[in-house]
């Protein structure tokens, strides 16, 4: 019975995250919007992005090449000493011709709750495209609307991944916790100072990081 219960709240938190999300799969079906937000995921110690991140990366690329979008948030984790999902993003963002001025990094991406409260707070983003994984789109579409900007999804899912499943399961819990910290109001860890994402991108490279990452 508990089990039953568990599965039933668990899976009315999907539906009611699901419930006006608008995700796209093809690339001319996209409506245009000011910047492409790509949350962080795994990067391995070489600093190449994993499958997920990189096709993450990929869908933002085509959105900036096919004119869709003018400014792309790379927003993930670097919390820590010697792990960087944030400028590994961005490189290969840059080596593949996107102009170092149109890449913006948000290195306090601990979250999905994270990236869009500051996307909104910090960056001032208005309207987006978010780039993720299928699954995913759901939680981060609703958290960009209760940080208060509209954003469609670009569904990032461009090969079979080894932890597809697990990622799934995962994600029914990460939606219900999602519902909890809308209601309470909870803040993402860190904020610091604007970046209006209309401005200038080096105002998010790592000095301010540094700067940021201690207070």
């Amino acid at each position: 019975m508990l089990l039953l219960v568990v599965g039933a709240t668990l899976g009315g938190a999907r539906l009611w995250v699901r419930r006006s999300a608008s995700i796209y799969r093809e690339l001319d079906a996209v409506p245009r919007g000011e910047v492409a937000i790509v949350p962080g995921a795994l990067v391995w110690p070489n600093g190449t992005p994993s499958p997920a991140l990189e096709d993450r990366l990929a869908a933002a690329l085509d959105l900036y090449r096919a004119g869709k979008v003018r400014r792309i948030l790379v927003s993930g984790d670097h919390g820590r000493v010697g792990y960087d999902e944030p400028n590994a993003m961005r490189a290969w963002l840059v080596r593949r011709g996107v102009p170092s001025g149109d890449v913006f990094m948000d290195h306090a991406g601990l979250r999905t709750l994270d990236t869009m409260q500051r996307a909104a707070r910090v960056f001032g983003v208005r309207d987006a495209v978010v780039c993720t994984q299928e699954f995913h789109l759901p939680r981060a579409l609703y958290l960009a609307r209760a940080a208060g900007f509209p954003a469609v999804g670009y569904a990032a899912d461009r090969r079979a991944y080894a932890n597809a499943d697990l990622d799934a399961r995962r994600e029914l819990l990460a939606t219900a916790l999602t519902l909890v910290d809308t209601w309470i109001g909870r803040a993402p860890r860190f904020l610091g100072p604007p970046v209006p994402i209309q401005g200038d991108s080096r105002a998010s490279h790592d000095a301010w990081t540094r700067e940021l990452m201690v207070r």
